[in-house]
């Protein structure tokens, strides 16, 4: 396949029309975001027209206003899934489905509208109408994946798609037969400031004034807004923990008042190498640049991460995330050894059997995070900034 490298970036002389669809979690947002700015990089200033398309108040709305990106809005149908096929057809099912056409038609109009050269789809719910109207209206539709499965929005659109990309090699084997011919690996889009993090900045930013510079590193995350159960199983091991390592604990806001009051009987040493906060802002890539492991969820965006960093990392995938694709991420790193995936029913004794080779014994801890690393794709966001661009140029 060519790249969109070898072609103009500038589709025509009035530079590039796209519409961008994708949201409901960070991990089809962000993505979404990275991409369109490494697109406008590529086109110059001024010559990308970009509309964002999604869901009326969700986390896509409010990415698109804080960077100044034009917003439309569509109705969306979220489909429950569940083991048992009876137990799908709900009331709540009934009534989201019944949107999607609702949905199909604004999109459709939306996009006979703006008329763009490109329509990339990062997908969630939202990407289901606006995929399918971009195909209505023959505009050129690219598909990312961004998970190791294949997500049910992006099932439905890689058929309809021009291109799709893929983060992992194996996700092509599940794409529809008809999909392979046009589908390439990309790789997830990682925001580039989190590949340019410096150790040293953490220790200053953060006043980690007790640490250890001996002992290695472990970063500790649910996410945003935090993991229940890992931070107990955390703070179950976490005075064993702080004999090996310093700790930096991410907890979320809504659980920092818990924590300080389960940690505030630290020993004295013990507390000066363990670091708490309720969220991380700007000082996240410094942050996971002094970390020498992580204990994470394993959601697509944090895989992304960790292997563009190469990071040795204990998994502890979400068990409700959909079609249970946490599980499946974790697995496939760890089945290559480029990280402990900790499935099913987790103890703080199992945390703690995962981490302690990782902490104790150096050579073992870079051999996984060079295994993470040969997963990881820093430039995933320039290969699919070339799907974009040879998609809008192939239409002309």
């Amino acid at each position: 396949m060519n790249t969109a490298s070898s072609v103009s970036p500038q589709v025509s002389g009035r530079g590039l029309r796209l519409v961008v669809t994708g949201g409901g979690t960070g991990g089809h947002t962000y993505p979404a975001l990275t991409t369109v700015r490494t697109v406008q990089a590529r086109v110059g200033a001024g010559m990308l027209d970009v509309l964002w398309v999604g869901a009326a108040d969700g986390l896509e709305e409010r990415v698109a206003e804080s960077e100044g990106i034009r917003f439309a809005a569509v109705a969306t149908g979220k489909i429950r899934r569940a083991a048992n096929p009876l137990r799908m057809v709900s009331p709540a099912n009934m009534r989201d489905m019944g949107r999607v056409p609702l949905g199909v038609a604004q999109a459709r109009s939306i996009i006979a509208a703006h008329r763009p050269d490109v329509v990339l789809a990062t997908g969630g719910y939202v990407a289901v109408p606006v995929g399918l109207a971009a195909w209505m209206c023959r505009r050129p539709l690219v598909v990312h994946e961004q998970t190791v499965r294949l997500g049910l929005a992006n099932r439905t659109l890689a058929r309809v798609a021009a291109r799709v990309a893929v983060s992992s090699p194996s996700t092509l084997e599940l794409l529809p037969p008809a999909s392979r011919a046009t589908a390439v690996v990309t790789g997830n889009p990682v925001r580039p400031n989190l590949l340019a993090g410096d150790p040293c900045r953490a220790v200053e930013a953060l006043g980690l004034r007790g640490f250890d510079p001996r002992r290695p590193t472990v970063y500790v995350t649910g996410g945003a807004q935090g993991s229940q159960q890992i931070n107990s199983l955390v703070v179950e091991i976490l005075p064993w923990l702080l004999q090996q390592a310093n700790v930096v604990h991410q907890c979320g806001p809504g659980n920092l008042e818990l924590l300080r009051r389960q940690t505030a009987r630290l020993p004295v040493e013990a507390a000066g190498r363990y670091f708490l906060t309720g969220y991380m802002g700007g000082e996240l890539p410094d942050v996971l640049a002094l970390a020498d492991v992580v204990i994470s969820r394993s959601g697509a965006g944090t895989i992304a991460e960790l292997t563009a960093l190469g990071k040795a990392a204990v998994l502890i995938p979400l068990a409700s995330s959909a079609g249970n694709e946490q599980a499946h991420n974790a697995r496939h790193l760890a089945d290559a050894g480029a990280a402990v995936a900790l499935l099913g029913e987790v103890s703080a004794a199992d945390v703690q059997a995962a981490v302690t080779p990782l902490l104790t014994d150096p050579g073992r801890r870079a051999a996984m995070a060079a295994r993470a690393r040969d997963h990881g794709r820093p430039d995933a966001a320039e290969r699919l900034a070339d799907v974009v661009l040879e998609a809008a140029h192939d239409s002309l």
